[in-house]
């Protein structure tokens, strides 16, 4: 029996769900794509179990988040250059594409594992509990860290995402 039955397809369909989670949890679609290479990688190794016994695409995107914050705390340190993301938008001056540029640039200044509450909660449509798992924390966390992530979105989308704004706790 092939040991990889199944993930081919699992790649082709789950894929392009995990890469724009990855890509919101990441804010970059370089470091998006090498997340969910790592992750899928990981859960090649164990996919026979998990095809068989498991949820597949929890696992992969527990992997994910986890790798992200990893990465996040080993280099959040360093100073990353700064692009406004006005500048990145190309030709399409709409009140709604600035509305979507502003709360992408207020959702990567989020902690690490902040933004992975949001991105798992509202992009991905888990619940407290899915989202709890896949972050290995209690569901009470994913409640607090949702409440704090919302109240700092709010803030920096009210003063401006491209400002500079001493905020948290």
């Amino acid at each position: 029996m092939d040991p990889y039955e199944g993930f081919r397809e699992f790649v082709l369909a789950r894929g392009p769900a995990l890469s724009r989670a990855a890509y919101l949890l990441t804010g970059n679609r370089t470091q998006a794509e090498e997340l969910v290479q790592a992750a899928l990688v990981k859960a090649a190794v164990r996919w026979r179990r998990l095809s068989t016994g498991g949820n597949p695409e929890a696992y992969v995107r527990k992997i994910m988040v986890n790798d992200h914050i990893s990465w996040w705390r080993r280099f959040a340190r360093r100073e990353l250059p700064e692009t406004s993301a006005r500048e990145q938008a190309v030709h399409d001056q709409s009140d709604r594409t600035a509305q979507r540029i502003d709360l992408a640039a207020a959702l990567a200044k989020l902690p690490a594992r902040q933004r992975a509450v949001i991105v798992l909660r509202f992009y991905q449509d888990l619940s407290e509990a899915e989202t709890a798992a896949a972050m290995g924390c209690a569901v009470g966390t994913v409640k607090s860290q949702t409440s704090d992530a919302l109240a700092k979105l709010r803030r920096l989308i009210h003063t401006g995402a491209d400002e500079t704004v001493e905020v948290g706790k």
